[in-house]
């Protein structure tokens, strides 16, 4: 069920106009939560239940086996740690496996291929298995207590609204949260309403209107056009990526924040950063802050020393990369952002760069020219596209023809993207019109123009981008 579709619509209506009447009373509201979460998930396709509900009792179990058995929990965390991540590796990576090993047995001249298994994806199942991962490991570390409550856990597990998209939130952090559930404040509500608002105004007119003109340029692997086209083409697909999650992020927090519960940012304008680091504390913040706690740290972190930090680095932002999806693309970004930080640690480039006049701005622009070169390699088919891309980017021709082709609602909608962050940038989100009566007073009017536009300018309904992984 998308959230930028009519049926999400009345779902949420029906599901809003009962959670008063059905909130009060743990077990009545964790019912409804489970059920509604249900209909949601099982809208795509009603097997995929069945492996979100393997994947929660599993780890249900396996928290109530470690404060049982104590001296087991170590075993215990395994299984449920080979339980998702096999779950996970079979579903997203067994045909890029076979498919790389049959490819390389040709190369070695054997002649037996090994048959390819084509399964379908479960939406979201990345997040929610890390998701609940993440309640087996804080149990094994003594940073919470199991729930008692099969309703409980999977109130926490299945809650609908960051469900397959993120962000990915902590146990420690929702299980306290779904104890309860009081009537949400006129504050609480007024939020809400202004996240749903952004995030459906980046998704549906920002990204949704980018959409159409990235996909035809990289759907032309043999595109003969210039260097400018490339950069513009780029640009618009790092708003449409941002965009269209960020979108998501805000629209599942202001759902939580509706039924009075509150999850974590997920997304703090990365393309303001003027480090790989800032960038990566801004960027899917709920995932990074995810593969430092349970990847980067255990691993040892830089606490053994500068070689071993970067091995440690190198080996959390690969295993990054692969949890995007199956494909040497993904690899190889995951490669590149290592190397920018291995670059970033060694040279200390950014802190240099920001004591010269106007060092934090050139700073912020390298930061931007790495960061794109990475996400043409995220986007682009295969290494080859990305390569031939890339070379074009960093060639000659600045025509404007080609750029003017691409039409008028792409350029606009990333003219507004761009708009966007340098109002972050320049810090005038907490300027001094921004913070007087007259910029509050204004601000239900700018919720009206952004909710005109959501109606008005939208673009062609696509599936948010993150669904994939």
């Amino acid at each position: 069920m998308l959230f930028n579709s009519a049926v999400f619509l009345i779902f949420a209506v029906i599901f809003f106009l009962g959670w008063p009447l059905l909130r009060s009373g743990a077990r009545r509201r964790w019912i409804f939560l489970i059920a509604a979460s249900a209909v949601f998930y099982g809208w795509w396709d009603l097997r995929f239940l069945l492996l979100i509900l393997a994947s929660g009792l599993l780890d249900f179990a396996v928290g109530l086996g470690m404060e049982r058995f104590p001296r087991r929990r170590r075993a215990l965390l395994l299984a449920s740690i080979v339980g998702n991540v096999g779950s996970l590796a079979t579903f997203k990576y067994l045909g890029f496996f076979t498919a790389n090993l049959n490819a390389a047995l040709a190369g070695l001249g054997f002649d037996a291929a090994i048959p390819a298994v084509q399964l379908t994806l479960p939406v979201g199942i990345s997040f929610y298995t890390f998701q609940s991962m993440s309640y087996t490991i804080d149990i094994y570390r003594g940073q919470i207590r199991p729930t008692h409550s099969v309703l409980h856990f999977f109130a926490y597990l299945a809650m609908f609204p960051q469900l397959v998209a993120g962000p990915i939130v902590r146990a420690r952090d929702l299980l306290p949260q779904l104890e309860h559930a009081g009537p949400t404040t006129a504050t609480q509500r007024w939020e809400g309403i202004k996240l749903l608002t952004h995030g459906y105004f980046k998704k549906v007119v920002i990204a949704d209107n980018l959409a159409p003109a990235v996909n035809a340029a990289f759907g032309s692997a043999t595109s003969g056009e210039s260097a400018l086209f490339w950069w513009v083409v780029v640009s618009m697909f790092a708003f449409q990526i941002y965009c269209d999650f960020s979108g998501y992020s805000d629209i599942a927090r202001g759902l939580a924040r509706w039924m009075g519960y509150d999850f974590p940012r997920n997304f703090d304008h990365p393309y303001v950063s003027s480090s790989i680091r800032e960038f990566w504390t801004r960027w899917h913040i709920s995932l990074s802050t995810w593969f430092r706690d349970y990847v980067y740290i255990p691993l040892g972190g830089n606490r053994l020393g500068a070689a071993l930090g970067h091995r440690n680095m190198w080996a959390t932002m690969v295993v990054s990369g692969l949890w995007h999806g199956a494909a040497w693309t993904f690899l190889a970004w995951g490669v590149l952002h290592a190397l920018y930080f291995s670059i970033e640690r060694l040279t200390g480039w950014p802190d240099r760069l920001k004591q010269l006049p106007g060092g934090r701005h050139l700073a912020t622009l390298l930061v931007v020219l790495q960061v794109w070169v990475a996400w043409v390699v995220f986007r682009a088919e295969n290494i080859g596209q990305a390569a031939d891309i890339l070379a074009r980017m960093f060639g000659t021709g600045f025509a404007l023809d080609p750029v003017l082709a691409i039409g008028a609602a792409p350029l606009i909608a990333l003219g507004v993207g761009i708009a966007r962050e340098a109002y972050f940038y320049f810090g005038l989100d907490k300027g001094r019109f921004a913070r007087s009566r007259l910029g509050i007073a204004l601000e239900p009017v700018g919720i009206a123009v952004l909710i005109a536009a959501c109606i008005f300018l939208r673009g062609k309904g696509n599936d948010f981008i993150y669904f994939q992984f």
